[in-house]
């Protein structure tokens, strides 16, 4: 299962999504969905990358078959020096990249490093995996992953 894709080859969910990241002035190739990225990972046409901390992973839940890179590490999430080499070590530069994180905050943030560091095509999950909180300060209630009742995991 390859997901190098040259850019003007993107499937039309990510190829909508450049078009509005351009629009949005962001740094990185655009969002997706949850139920985009699942579509796109599960038929092969993307890397699922879930950059949270593994604690988050281990107690919370994970996408089976995703890749795991923490954008920051510990219970306090401080920033992983060592990101983008540990990226650079598990994928290509030109892999279609499906970012994860709690809420789709984090993993904006990781994708501008990976554009940085020469990755092209690096898109956000919007929502992460758990969501925003809602009015009475939880998680998974109205957005997410998990929400939307997609293939997860917990150790």
């Amino acid at each position: 299962m390859s997901t190098d894709i040259p850019t003007q080859e993107l499937p039309a969910a990510l190829a909508s999504a450049r078009h509005q990241s351009g629009a949005a002035d962001l740094a990185y190739a655009g969002g997706v969905t949850p139920q985009q990225a699942w579509e796109l990972f599960s038929s092969g046409q993307a890397q699922l990358v879930d950059v949270r901390s593994g604690e988050e992973r281990k107690f919370v839940g994970h996408v089976p078959g995703s890749v795991h890179v923490a954008w920051a590490t510990g219970t306090s999430l401080t920033r992983n020096p060592r990101f983008v080499r540990e990226l650079e070590a598990k994928l290509s530069k030109d892999a279609v990249l499906l970012l994860l994180c709690r809420s789709g905050k984090r993993s904006g943030l990781a994708a501008e490093a990976a554009v940085k560091a020469g990755f092209k095509n690096v898109f956000n999950v919007l929502e992460g995996f758990e969501g925003d909180r809602d009015a009475d300060q939880r998680r998974g209630t109205q957005d997410g992953w998990r929400f939307h009742g997609l293939p997860w995991l917990q150790d």
